[in-house]
């Protein structure tokens, strides 16, 4: 009797361990997957991640409202983000890339590296801002591009790109270098805009005012403000950051008489994401909620129309005309303005 249960008994006992493994693994599944999206991986550039950047409060405030973690990873400018996921292409530890501009928006797309993405938070986002209709890249900021003047140490400051050629603004501006910088591409963008296909000759005329092209505008910026020259390539708001936070009006933005040429900031999910809920919360959150964190750490206008902005932003010159130009070649045209101005000849 015994020998004769011993191989039913073997195989029922069998059974109940699988089932048992089976659950245990399911649920260590799910756990795993739970841990999964407790994080989100965030590409971006210097100053968002910055102490006094956006970053810090974005991360802050996402935490506390989803409990999920944001790992920041910088990787310099705009321009170095973007070269930096197309090496990553497929290995990339990034879910969300933050600091893809309107202008690198063409090489972005064209490279496949983003998703779509309908975030409920667009209904809020004017259409004018959201110039890819893929949704894969998400505008959260913007703002105009201008020529930063310190008026301690130049009495007659330039009133248009053309200007910026004259002698006597001999090697006292700072530009960003477009292959490598946001900044850098918009400048060369805004010169294309105004000169057409005399952009170079534009560029040759310029040389001698340039005192020299830093990779990125952290570092531009910090010479400009440590004396070094006199007018630095920035941002219109520049001038309501000096008056909110130095007191001062001493450093002034201009507006030009050719017109601005308008940044638009976007945020994308990577096609390859590892934690794709959680980079769906936190673009919900950074053009949602997150919004309110922008003016006074990115100065920039934030996108969603219904953030309330402070009183120092109604200082700022903005430019007259707003200036539009195919960007679809113009990373490429980076590499040529980048050798006019290395060039010594």
């Amino acid at each position: 009797m015994v020998r004769s249960m011993r191989g039913p008994a073997v195989r029922a006992l069998r059974a109940i361990l699988s089932v048992l493994i089976l659950t245990a693994a399911v649920f260590s599944a799910s756990a795993a997957s739970k841990a999964n999206e407790n994080i989100v991986v965030v590409y971006t550039y210097d100053s968002f991640v910055s102490d006094w950047g956006a970053g810090p409060l974005i991360a802050k405030g996402f935490e506390q409202a989803t409990g999920i973690k944001v790992k920041f990873v910088s990787k310099g400018d705009g321009g170095q983000l973007l070269s930096s996921l197309i090496l990553e292409k497929g290995k990339s530890e990034a879910d969300v890339a933050l600091g893809i501009d309107s202008f690198l928006a063409a090489k972005a797309l064209k490279s496949g590296l983003f998703s779509s993405y309908v975030s409920p938070a667009l209904k809020s986002i004017p259409k004018d801002l959201r110039f890819d209709s893929s949704c894969r890249l998400l505008p959260y900021d913007w703002g105009y591009f201008a020529i930063v003047w310190d008026s301690a140490k130049l009495a007659n400051p330039p009133k248009s790109l053309e200007d910026l050629t004259r002698p006597e603004y001999a090697k006292k501006l700072i530009l960003m270098d477009p292959r490598t910088s946001t900044p850098g591409l918009g400048f060369l963008a805004w010169t294309e805009a105004v000169y057409g296909a005399g952009w170079k000759d534009y560029w040759r005329r310029l040389r001698p005012s340039v005192l020299t092209m830093t990779p990125g505008w952290d570092q531009g910026y910090g010479l400009f403000t440590s004396g070094e020259a006199p007018l630095v390539l920035s941002y219109a708001l520049d001038t309501a950051y000096n008056l909110h936070e130095e007191k001062s009006d001493r450093l002034r933005s201009l507006a030009f008489t050719e017109g601005g040429m308008k940044q638009i900031e976007c945020a994308g999910i990577l096609a390859g994401a590892k934690h794709r809920a959680a980079a769906e919360k936190f673009i919900d959150y950074l053009l949602g909620a997150g919004q309110a964190e922008l003016p006074l750490t990115q100065w920039m206008y934030p996108a969603n129309s219904s953030t309330k902005l402070p009183d120092c932003y109604s200082a700022v010159a903005l430019p007259a005309k707003t200036l539009t130009v195919d960007t679809s070649h113009i990373a490429d045209d980076a590499v040529a303005a980048a050798e006019i101005l290395s060039s010594a000849k």
